[in-house]
């Protein structure tokens, strides 16, 4: 089945099983492996894509069910060859460690600061706690969504 949907701001169509994950469509059909798998169940968040402007974890979702959407990866993100400003401050505060659960974070932070942009450090850890990262203690992740916001490492504590 043919579905289409907008795809990190362009129309995109793409022929699919229309119970095919989400994830997998992204990552195998349209070659966007910025998304990861990490459970595969929708506990990690590894997957996390913009969904209509939601944070969304792709593993779950259907691709069917985005069939005039407006989908963006964490690749799309990034504009005019210049990192989204959560993008730049997980590689300037050290807020990535293997990789894998990155991508999930970067994008939910999106959203936060799309729907919130001032949001205190509570409200912060929130937005990500559908996020796990298995390599790091969260403070950098957390210290680099705050520095987005105001460049001030402590406004994270």
């Amino acid at each position: 089945m043919k579905i289409q949907f907008e795809l990190n701001g362009a129309p995109t169509a793409v022929e699919a099983t229309p119970m095919a994950r989400l994830l997998d469509v992204l990552r195998e059909d349209l070659r966007l492996t910025g998304t990861k798998e990490g459970c595969g169940e929708g506990e990690c968040g590894a997957c996390t894509v913009l969904i209509d402007g939601r944070a969304i974890n792709s593993c779950l979702v259907p691709v069917v069910q985005v069939r005039g959407a407006k989908v963006q990866t964490v690749e799309g993100l990034a504009r005019d060859g210049r990192l989204h400003p959560v993008q730049q401050a997980f590689v300037d505060h050290g807020g990535a460690q293997c990789g894998i659960c990155t991508p999930g974070f970067v994008v939910a932070a999106a959203e936060l600061l799309a729907r919130d942009p001032q949001p205190d450090a509570i409200t912060i850890r929130e937005a990500l706690a559908g996020n796990l990262c298995r390599c790091t203690g969260y403070q950098k992740i957390i210290d680099s969504v705050a520095r987005t916001l105001s460049g001030d490492e402590e406004a994270a504590r």
